[in-house]
């Protein structure tokens, strides 16, 4: 007996000195070699734990600090984690001084699981080759034409899915059906696959939007974790919930790459090729080395992450802001009303679809104001981050140490008074506008798209799909919310969700 309790004291023993020692070790890590107390760097303002402590409201939080410091950093092991909401420190970093700010290592390693070496999570030759065949692929007349019908074919079924809780008075979760319709039209345009994600939807159609998911969340959380490598070599919590999530979203994304391969290598026409995958891959036969299934694989995921998530979200949260504020969404229905000659009583849904042409989307000016009103407060992605590869002043004048981080806050920016001025809070559609035209504000003041040499090639792409799901939406719905009086919470991930979905009640138009 007394020797399992000597055996017993010595294992306790060992493990509080085992705990002691990292902490020791990971205080020096953060407090060392930092110029805490040297005014010519940005404020610091705690730890990184601090960010981690405060995750569930965490942009929130980040805005309550950039209201009274636009620029301030947090500690961590290694380096400086520097946060900004100032506009100037933002084009210094994204376009003046583009080539001393990389991904870094610290957010490629955090990302590389997921992304791999897809398009947001590289530098240097490798995110060079991608934007220039992403480039040419996104300016050709081919893939615009086939969006555009892929997405009005899309909007129709979403109408019919709609009906049917409008019909009944029950309520639904918008945001999933968004979700949905986002996805099944990324990979109906960028993969050439149908997955029916609005009726039967497959069972491994369901476990790959899941496991996408939780893969997103498992992602986000390593940005503000210290201690995710060690969950990672555990392989407990999130960093667990991520590699079973990384092996169904494999699994599913290879299969894909096959039967693509095998489609390409029976077909001869042009149709086959009409999705992005497809150019990919008859790309990948002039470099088969470089550009094989694992490099594929990452394209996918990127424009995955790029073409559902980001615009899904963006539409969720535009259905919310118009069900806070009906007299927008009674302007955006005149709008659509005006510009497709179409009036309340107009019940064929796919009669109403042909009306929208690239001419009608062009005159959607108060539409387009109000989604980037949207945009401005509720950005796809709420925080972004460059790594500087050498020392460097920012343009506010706080000195940047070579392998600092540098984090620009697009969702704390849109409500910064000091950026958008004292109404920088209210949903105002009309500031967007002159004498009924939308005026384009400055990428680096409204950051939802990037900005600078890797601005968001799919812009345009996502304005009209957002478009074309509003207008026919709204003409054939009046929303309105299940609970009127909630407001939305969202859900922490590399883009942002509404935390258990955005419950909508639909009522049809003509009933009205």
């Amino acid at each position: 007996m007394e020797e399992i309790l000597a055996t017993i004291a010595i294992a306790l023993a060992a493990t509080i000195f085992i705990v002691l020692s990292f902490s020791i070790y990971l205080t020096i890590r953060i407090f060392t070699g930092k110029s805490i107390r040297n005014k010519a760097y940005s404020p610091v303002h705690a730890t990184v734990f601090d960010l981690l402590f405060h995750s569930d409201e965490l942009y929130d939080y980040q805005t309550e600090l950039a209201r009274k410091k636009p620029t301030f950093r947090f500690l961590s092991p290694g380096q400086s984690e520097i946060f900004t909401a100032d506009a100037r420190n933002v084009e210094h970093i994204l376009k003046t001084r583009f080539e001393n700010y990389s991904k870094g290592h610290s957010s490629r390693e955090n990302l590389a699981d997921l992304l791999g070496h897809g398009i947001f999570a590289v530098d240097g030759d490798k995110w060079r080759q991608q934007r220039k065949l992403a480039s040419f692929e996104f300016s050709t007349r081919v893939l615009r034409d086939f969006s555009c019908s892929v997405f009005r074919t899309n909007a129709c079924k979403l109408v019919g899915f709609v009906s049917e809780f409008a019909l009944s008075g029950k309520s639904f979760d918008a945001q999933d059906m968004l979700m949905r319709y986002t996805l099944e039209s990324i990979f109906k345009v960028g993969f050439g696959v149908e997955l029916k994600c609005l009726d039967e939807f497959s069972k491994e159609g369901e476990e790959f939007m899941e496991g996408f998911d939780e893969g997103n969340v498992a992602t986000s959380l390593r940005f503000i974790d210290p201690l995710w490598k060690l969950k990672r070599f555990l392989n407990i919590g999130s960093q667990a919930r991520l590699k079973k999530s990384i092996d169904t979203i494999d699994k599913f994304v290879y299969r894909l790459i096959t039967t693509k391969r095998k489609e390409l290598a029976k077909e001869q026409n042009t149709a086959v090729r009409d999705d992005i995958l497809s150019r990919f891959l008859v790309e990948s036969e002039k470099d088969p080395e470089n550009m094989n299934d694992k490099y594929l694989r990452d394209i996918i995921l990127n424009f995955m992450i790029a073409g559902k998530d980001t615009t899904a979200a963006s539409l969720s949260l535009f259905l919310y802001m118009l069900c806070k504020n009906p007299l927008v969404q009674e302007k955006i229905l005149q709008e659509i009303r005006g510009v497709t000659s179409s009036h309340e009583r107009t019940t064929d849904v796919n009669s109403f679809v042909e009306n929208i042409n690239e001419e009608a989307l062009d005159r959607m000016q108060y539409l387009h104001a109000a989604l980037s009103e949207t945009l401005r407060l509720y950005p796809p992605v709420p925080v972004d981050m460059r790594c500087a590869e050498n020392d460097d002043i920012l343009a506010d004048g706080h000195r940047v140490k070579r392998g600092d981080n540098v984090y620009y806050m697009a969702y704390a920016m849109g409500r910064m008074t000091y950026v958008w001025g004292q109404d920088a809070e209210e949903f105002k559609p009309e500031r967007w506008l002159k004498d009924g035209v939308f005026q384009p504000k400055s990428p680096f003041k409204f950051i939802s798209f990037h900005a600078g040499p890797r601005i968001c090639l799919g812009k345009d792409f996502a304005y009209r799909q957002m478009k074309i799901v509003s207008m026919v939406l709204l003409h054939f719905f009046r929303f309105k919310m299940a609970d009127e009086k909630s407001n939305v919470r969202y859900k922490r991930m590399l883009t942002l969700h509404i935390e258990g979905g955005l419950h909508l009640h639909a009522i049809p138009r003509t009933s009205s």
